[in-house]
């Protein structure tokens, strides 16, 4: 009788231990997604060919605790010299989202570029919402992300 109890200890020990590190940066707060960032896709290729494309697990670099995907070794050099000449704005959180004070995660395909900086959005919906007045949401975002991300 020891020895099973022993064992469904070790046994329910053992499903503790993996979930945890399954799931352990869901349980920090995290996303899953958290670590790679845009969901993998090239920043750079937004402002060079005007397109949003997948980036390739071949080159990477990491920048504000994210990694960054590029199609290629000059995209990533391109990025690597001047993260923040390519980097979306918010560190690729929703920009309408950032407007109300809340983070969403972004879809790449929806995006645009404004004086030279991209802005990325969580939806279609989201984007029309945040064109309807651009340099009010901006604005906005911006105060918001500087006093309660500590951010520029």
């Amino acid at each position: 009788m020891k020895s099973e109890i022993a064992i469904a200890g070790m046994l329910v020990h053992g499903s503790f231990v993996l979930l945890s590190l399954l799931f352990g940066s869901i349980a920090a707060g995290k996303s899953p997604e958290a670590e790679l960032a845009i969901k993998g896709y090239d920043t750079v290729v937004y402002f060079k060919a005007g397109k949003a494309l997948k980036g390739n697990e071949s080159f990477t670099f990491r920048w504000h605790d994210m990694t960054w995907h590029f199609s290629s070794k000059e995209n990533r050099d391109l990025f690597a010299a001047s993260p923040e000449l390519y980097a979306p704005q918010y560190d690729g959180w929703c920009a309408w989202a950032m407007t109300e004070s809340r983070l969403a995660v972004t879809d790449p395909e929806v995006w645009k570029i404004i004086d030279g900086k991209l802005y990325l959005n969580c939806s279609r919906e989201a984007y029309e919402k945040w064109s309807r007045d651009i340099p009010g949401h901006i604005k906005k975002a911006d105060a918001i992300w500087k006093e309660k991300f500590g951010k520029k």
